[in-house]
């Protein structure tokens, strides 16, 4: 499977060249933290700032695969988190009444010892990155395991894949501003997922998870190509659900900072941050109560039949707070 996906990556990179449309805007990645201890909650993945337009559906296929590996203790508490995750999610949103949209997002997740770990390895020795006890640790084994004052309150150690947690969305349409030389806009957009993801397989949560957040962006179109700015900033509700269901948070904020740059009208270059508070309570372990920040860098092209691909790489900024690494693809068109 991963042969098939890079050499479908490398045919897709091969066939883009030099568009004759329009400067291509700058647009969020498409993604959030991978952890298996927080993408099984609702954390909102789209934060563009426009809505599909009316009688048009925007349709995507996006697959992050993240590498975790960290381990930490204290005399009252013990975290494990070493494996792979896999997650696909399709979704599409429809416009309607000029400046509305709804959406479904369907994740699939697969959880397994993964490839990644000789790779990630001998990238931080090249770079002379420390290494935090994976060149050490088994290769390829998948364990997530949470012990606190002598009981185990999380262990999955099987390989195993299966539907997430399906959310539904909604996109309101604020401002929008176009001319020739910039696109300015701001939408507020609400989500709603839904527990339909095996909790015990760390497929969902088990809870019912409500987010809204405002999305905003500014692209101007130069003589140098296309710059953008964008960022969102959001707060999500939680009902209790089956993953330490005593330490879950019921509330958290989240929000995302990012700018491109577009030499020609067939590619763009662009950083990301996203942030968010802390999942859970009770711990004095990072990977638990610790806020987030992760950086995701890489870009974007436009592939014929104008459809847009989307490549990224992430590294938590917040050291244990997310993945070591994760790798994001998102394909993308309007309809």
């Amino acid at each position: 499977m991963n042969k098939v996906l890079s050499l479908s990556l490398l045919l897709l990179i091969v066939m883009a060249g030099p568009a004759t449309a329009a400067d291509m805007e700058i647009t969020p990645f498409r993604t959030v933290n991978q952890s298996p201890l927080v993408q099984i909650f609702g954390l909102p993945a789209q934060s563009e700032a426009t809505v599909a337009p009316p009688g048009s559906a925007i349709v995507s296929l996006v697959q992050d695969v993240a590498s975790d590996y960290t381990i930490s203790s204290t005399p009252h508490e013990q975290i494990h988190l070493d494996g792979e995750s896999y997650r696909w999610t399709l979704a599409a949103r429809y416009g309607f009444g000029g400046r509305f949209d709804a959406g479904l997002e369907v994740p699939y997740v697969l959880y397994g010892g993964g490839f990644l770990d000789s790779f990630i390895i001998g990238w931080h020795d090249f770079f002379g990155l420390p290494q935090g006890g994976r060149d050490s640790a088994p290769k390829n084994k998948l364990s997530f395991s949470y012990t606190k004052d002598g009981v185990q309150k999380l262990k999955v150690d099987h390989a195993g894949s299966g539907i997430g947690d399906i959310s539904l969305t909604a996109g309101m349409q604020l401002y929008d501003a176009r001319d020739n030389e910039s696109h300015d806009s701001l939408a507020l957009r609400a989500s709603l997922k839904l527990p339909s993801g095996d909790s015990n397989a760390l497929r969902g949560s088990g809870s019912t998870d409500v987010a809204l957040s405002l999305c905003g962006s500014m692209n101007n179109f130069t003589e140098w190509g296309s710059l953008g700015v964008f960022g969102s900033m959001g707060g999500m509700v939680m009902s209790d659900g089956d993953i330490l269901r005593d330490q879950q948070q019921n509330f958290v904020g989240f929000g995302t900072a990012g700018l491109g740059w577009g030499p020609e009208p067939w590619i763009s270059f662009k950083f990301q941050l996203n942030g968010h508070t802390a999942f859970y309570r009770g711990s004095s372990l990072d990977e638990l109560s610790k806020p987030s920040l992760m950086l995701v860098s890489g870009g974007a092209l436009r592939l014929p039949g104008d459809y847009r691909l989307d490549i990224g790489v992430s590294e938590d900024v917040a050291v244990a707070t997310a993945p070591d690494v994760a790798f994001h693809l998102g394909v993308s068109k309007q309809f």
